[in-house]
Order: structure tokens, then C-alpha cells, then sequence
């Protein structure tokens, strides 16, 4: 049963320590790392996301077999394992990739949205290197099943820059087991950048060498080293606070464990809400977030290396009445849901409009409005829930649909709120 919550905040001012959950980018990535390395790696810091906790039951047991009866997901298996990851976005892109080095059948489905989201251009990339991929129900999505032990083919595929870098990601975790290694040709500009160097810097951390030369990323085969992955807070979940501390009067919050040179693209969230008065002191362990008035200059906000942040960062503009423009959100209509549609949606209750035109989207805010309470549909987003959240800073109430779905990232969020003074009424 899903649950509603409202959320107030009569002080206009936050102070306090918030300790974040591990990076579920960084997470997933390790555990593939583990799981491919023999038991040479070990994963420390595991987070508490949900689509973690997928991807290891994943990694860690071995479901039932089926045999030739329809299961619960309404797919025939005949002595096929079946893995649901439900929503785990991540997990259904680099397991799709992991499968096909393991020595069994399997038939990788999810939740009815991510039977909706493409993973063509990662099965073809994988038929190429010589995996047996089909698809079992549509073209190009959700469910597939997957043969196993894959005869390497080739060494080389070609895949292009401005899609998901999570299926770029999934070829380099797999590439230094492939027999012949991997060279892999980045066809046209790379979007989220930051997130292919988070997975080859993980890789070197674990023994994995490569070069990147031009567009061209080359990791021969190889064996991994003996060594632990430490996985550091979640950059991701920190922008959220940002956000907060943007939103309010006055602010001082320490979140501990995050680093100035983080391999977390998101962490960039530190100078893009330096131009919100947001300063970011680290030291004793952490980043300090203290804020003083400072007129935005920056108009124009390129986010195709951090698009996770895209939310937060528009709320926060739109919320403030600052009429900025945005570019690099091309991914973000594949994501949980079609993110540019509900932020449209929903900014509409505050009177802003989020403008599209061409691959530019631009803040209307001449008709914005602060109500009494809103309401927020958040589409079985995860970031739509925490995004809109810091609204209540301005807003008497606003009340969040589906609020467990923070649990896919971040699951201790409306704990969090409630220790640095936001009220919370459950309802539902």
C-alpha cells in the first residue's frame, strides 16, 4: 500500500548533521567488481539503496529454478533462472552484461516501467562481442533472456556517446574477462562523462589497467588485484541537502565522509550551488554547507555530465523565481519516468513553466505563485519525491505522493528531515 506524506517546516532555518548512505553509483559498480573477481575484491560501505539491495541478493543467491510454469511475472521459463530487479534501472544494465560471462541461462526482467525503458543498444553492442541475447516479449526492451558463457567474437564494438553511460559502464565492468579484452569506440560527444571515469577509476582500483586515447577506451584481459573498494557517501543524496540549504533562510549542515575530489560526477553539486550563496567547507571528515544572500549570476546550466542532479537544481530555480536555462537533459525522458513531462507537470502547480526547444529547456517563472499546499505526483521517481521536498521551506504544506519510493536511493530521507526539524504526517 502506498503512503503519502506532508511536510512542514515553520522554521525557515537548518542546522545539523545528516550522515548519508553509500553511493549507489559507486555500489553497484563494486559489486560487479566483486562478483567478477573470484572473491579477490571485497566491497566496504555497502549502501542501504534499494536497487542495491537487488543487485547483491542478485549476486549473493540463486533463485529457484522455474520449470515450464508460468511465474508470478507471467513469463514461461523452462528451467531458466529468472531475475526480476524491478525497478533497479542499474542493475537491469549491468547485469544484462554480467550474464553473459556466467555459465547458465537466465531470463533478466522488471517492474512494468522498465520493460518500457530501451536496452537495444547495449544488446547489440553485446551480440557483437558474441552474445546470445533475445528478447521475450518487445524489441529492443525488457524481458530478455540471456544464454551465458559467451564466444567472444570480436574485440571491438562501437556504441554512441549521447546515450545512457550505464551501457558504456556495463561493456568496461565485463571487459577485462573477456578473452580478448575489449576496445570500445565512443561514436560522437560522450554525455555523463564523470560516470564512465567513476567505473574505469573503480576498475584501476581494482587492478583493471586501460588506456583512453581520443574517443577510443582499450582494457585488455586481465586479472583483478586482491584489495577492498571503499564506497563513499552518496553525492547524489547530498545534492538534496543542497537544495535545503538553498531553499532557506539560514543554514548550516555538516554531512561527514564526503570528499572534495570525489569520483562521484554529482559532486559537482558543490559549485553549481555556489552560485545559490551555498559555500562548501571541507574538514573534520566532511563538507560543511553554510549560506549567505548572493545574487544569482549564472543563467545557463549545462547538466549532461551530472543529469541525476537536473531536478534538484530546477525545483530549486524554479522555487526562487530565477529564470535559468538548461541544457544536456536528453537522458532524462529514458530515466524512472519521463522526467522532463512530470517536472513540467508539476512545477505547473507553482506556476512555472519548464519550456522546451530543441535540446534547451527554459525556466518561465512569470506567473509563479506560493500556495498554501501542494500536492506532488512523483511517477514512481524516486528524485521526483526528494526533489520536491525542499519546497516545504516555502510552502505551509506539501504533501508527497508514494513517499517509500525513496527507498530505490535513499531510504532514510524523511528520517533525515525530521532530525534537522521538518514535520511529518503519515498518511495512507
Amino acid at each position: 500500500m502506498k503512503h503519502n506524506i506532508i511536510l512542514t517546516k515553520k522554521s525557515k532555518s537548518v542546522k545539523g548533521t545528516v550522515h548519508l548512505t553509500g553511493s549507489k553509483s559507486e555500489c553497484n559498480r563494486a559489486l560487479i567488481i566483486e562478483a567478477l573477481s573470484s572473491g579477490k575484491v571485497k566491497v566496504e560501505n555497502i549502501s542501504d539503496a534499494a536497487d542495491t539491495a537487488t543487485l547483491l541478493q542478485v549476486l549473493s543467491h540463486k533463485p529457484k529454478v522455474e520449470s515450464q510454469q508460468q511465474n508470478d511475472s507471467g513469463l514461461e521459463t523452462q528451467d531458466l533462472r529468472l531475475v526480476n530487479i524491478g525497478p533497479a534501472g542499474t542493475a537491469m544494465r549491468f547485469l544484462t552484461a554480467y550474464f553473459t560471462l556466467q555459465a547458465e541461462e537466465v531470463i533478466l526482467t522488471g517492474s512494468a516501467r522498465m520493460k518500457q525503458r530501451p536496452i537495444g543498444i547495449l544488446v547489440d553492442a553485446l551480440r557483437e562481442l558474441g552474445a546470445e541475447i533475445d528478447y521475450v516479449e518487445n524489441e529492443g526492451f525488457p524481458p530478455i533472456k540471456l544464454k551465458g558463457s559467451l564466444v567472444q567474437l570480436s574485440n571491438k564494438v562501437s556504441i554512441k556517446g549521447n546515450i545512457s553511460s550505464q551501457y558504456i559502464t556495463a561493456l568496461l565492468l565485463i571487459a577485462a574477462r573477456l578473452p580478448f579484452g575489449l576496445e570500445l569506440h565512443i561514436e560522437g560527444e560522450l554525455t555523463s562523462r564523470p560516470y564512465v571515469e567513476m567505473t574505469l577509476a573503480m576498475l584501476q582500483s581494482a587492478g583493471i589497467q586501460h588506456t583512453w586515447t581520443d574517443s577510443v577506451i582499450s582494457i585488455p584481459n586481465q586479472e583483478f588485484a586482491e584489495t577492498s573498494l571503499h564506497v563513499e557517501p552518496d553525492w547524489s543524496a547530498a545534492s538534496y541537502w543542497y537544495a535545503i540549504a538553498a531553499l532557506a533562510d539560514e543554514a548550516e549542515l555538516f554531512l561527514p565522509g564526503l570528499t572534495r575530489y570525489s569520483l562521484q560526477g554529482d559532486s559537482v553539486i558543490t559549485e553549481i550551488m555556489a552560485n545559490f550563496g551555498i559555500t562548501s567547507q571541507f574538514k573534520d571528515g566532511g563538507v560543511y554547507l553554510t549560506k549567505e544572500a548572493k545574487p544569482l549570476a549564472r543563467k545557463i546550466f549545462d547538466l549532461k555530465s551530472c543529469p541525476d542532479l537536473a531536478q534538484t537544481i530546477i525545483v530549486v530555480c524554479a522555487a526562487l523565481g530565477h529564470e535559468a536555462t538548461f541544457t544536456g537533459l536528453e537522458t532524462l525522458k529514458i530515466k524512472e519516468t519521463d522526467r522532463i513531462k512530470a517536472l513540467q507537470n508539476e512545477l505547473a502547480k507553482i506556476g512555472v513553466k519548464l519550456v522546451e526547444k530543441g535540446e534547451v529547456y527554459k525556466l518561465d517563472c512569470s506567473e509563479k505563485l506560493i500556495p498554501e499546499r501542494i500536492f506532488v505526483d512523483t511517477y514512481e521517481d524516486h528524485r521526483m519525491a526528494m526533489a520536491f521536498a525542499p519546497l516545504a521551506l516555502l510552502i505551509p504544506e506539501v504533501e508527497i505522493e508514494d513517499a517509500d519510493v525513496v527507498e530505490k536511493s535513499y531510504p532514510a530521507f524523511w528520517k533525515d528531515l525530521e532530525k534537522v526539524g521538518f514535520g511529518e504526517e503519515v498518511k495512507g
